[in-house]
């Protein structure tokens, strides 16, 4: 009998050391369950606040270039944006905007001492003209910078940009020059030609076309669709990954000045006669008629046409350059020469682009030169055979007929705030 109780009282001890284990075993796993959520809910926010912190970032650079921009078409008074613990509308995130001069930084002249910021400007080496946007998102403890090259762009930055086709027939050649080293006929030049059209043939290359360059179509395009080509050696060939943007450009208010009309004689012009004018019409007589640009900084608005006959010249002597904006058609006769004695930078030609679809039409005739940019969006510009040309042109539709130059200017990407049609666009950037 003793023993039977003994027994029974031991089975009751076992069964409460189980029970026991278990509750232990069940605490520890809670406590377990319980630090693994914890955890995985730190890292959820500690995460969730790097995103929203490099939102903030991307904010802030996003903002400055549009506050850039903006101060281009306010009239640039050389102050550069900043902002400090900017916040976004209905969280608590901000954002801390500093902008440098590139040449600042070189120069180690920095308000704000940031290691990243000059490893940054050591590995991208932007040029001195540049602008470096660093902007510093904060969300809780977690902080991201995000560093931004920022360049100055005019419309001499490509070659060939249309909005519609472009037609270079047989023997064409497209490549690169750069007016302040003219000895240097191979320079380290980036050069692309390029519509945003998507159409089919939208560009055509013909036999023995040799672009020394790049060849574009618009965004999504396929490049073997909106090419053409029945012969060409190119460069690489791609879309576009954005579309590039056609400013509008007005012309400055300006006197009234009648109109230019001459035969067989030389016709001098200086900054005295800057005005708003009906038209040019140089004609050839026995000897053909010279439009001369000289004594400085010349500026005319063509209401109407300009009409140039066989062999006559709009020459601009050393030291002076000419901003024309023509309203008006351009005819130009065989052997024509504009600035055909200057350089690209010494001659900006502007069509009419004020929100106005109105068409134009200009062509230069057989074994014409022209030196300069050219933007006209609405103009539909053809070169007839033999013609060449030096610049940056935009227009469009571009046609050069065979036997033809073209040879882009890389000084043409120097460009002032002041100047007409510039906009800010990011070259490169770097997260920290």
């Amino acid at each position: 009998m003793v023993k039977k109780k003994s027994s029974k009282w031991l089975k009751r001890g076992s069964v409460m050391a189980l029970v026991l284990f278990a509750v232990v075993l069940l605490l520890f796993s809670g406590v377990g369950v319980l630090s693994l959520g914890q955890t995985s809910r730190i890292f959820s926010i500690r995460t969730a606040n790097e995103i929203a912190a490099r939102t903030a970032a991307d904010a802030g650079l996003t903002r400055t270039l549009l506050r850039m921009n903006n101060k281009l078409e306010d009239g640039w008074d050389g102050h550069l944006p900043w902002d400090y613990r900017m916040e976004l509308p209905g969280s608590d995130t901000n954002f801390t905007v500093f902008t440098f001069k590139a040449s600042h930084i070189y120069s180690d002249i920095m308000s704000y001492e940031e290691p990243g910021l000059i490893d940054y400007v050591k590995s991208a080496t932007p040029e001195y003209s540049d602008y470096v946007i660093m902007s510093i998102g904060r969300c809780g403890t977690a902080r991201q910078v995000i560093y931004g090259t920022v360049r100055l762009q005019g419309r001499g930055d490509t070659g060939v940009l249309v909005r519609d086709a472009i037609i270079l027939k047989n023997d064409t050649l497209v490549d690169a020059r750069d007016s302040r080293d003219p000895t240097n006929l191979d320079p380290d030049i980036f050069l692309e030609i390029g519509t945003i059209s998507t159409d089919v043939d939208a560009i055509v290359l013909n036999n023995g076309v040799t672009i020394d360059g790049n060849v574009v179509v618009g965004v999504g395009g396929v490049v073997d669709t909106v090419i053409k080509d029945l012969g060409a050696d190119t460069g690489l060939r791609y879309p576009m990954i954005e579309e590039p943007e056609f400013p509008l450009v007005y012309p400055p208010a300006l006197f009234d000045r009648g109109a230019i009309s001459a035969k067989g004689e030389t016709i001098t012009i200086g900054p005295a006669q800057s005005g708003r004018y009906d038209s040019i019409r140089l004609k050839n007589s026995s000897e053909p008629t010279v439009l001369i640009i000289e004594g400085g900084d010349v500026v005319m608005h063509i209401t109407g046409d300009i009409d140039m006959g066989e062999g006559c010249e709009i020459r601009i002597a050393k030291g002076s350059s000419l901003e024309i904006y023509v309203d008006g058609d351009i005819k130009a006769g065989n052997s024509m020469g504009f600035n055909n004695l200057g350089t690209p930078p010494d001659l900006k030609l502007w069509g009419n682009w004020r929100g106005k679809d109105v068409k134009q039409d200009w062509e230069l005739k057989a074994k014409s030169e022209y030196f300069g940019q050219l933007y006209a969006p609405n103009a539909d510009v053809i070169v007839k055979a033999d013609g060449h040309l030096y610049g940056a042109f935009t227009a469009e539709s571009f046609e050069m007929k065979s036997g033809g130059n073209l040879y882009y200017d890389g000084a043409l990407q120097e460009v002032e705030p002041d100047d007409q049609a510039v906009r800010f666009v990011l070259k490169r950037w770097y997260e920290q």
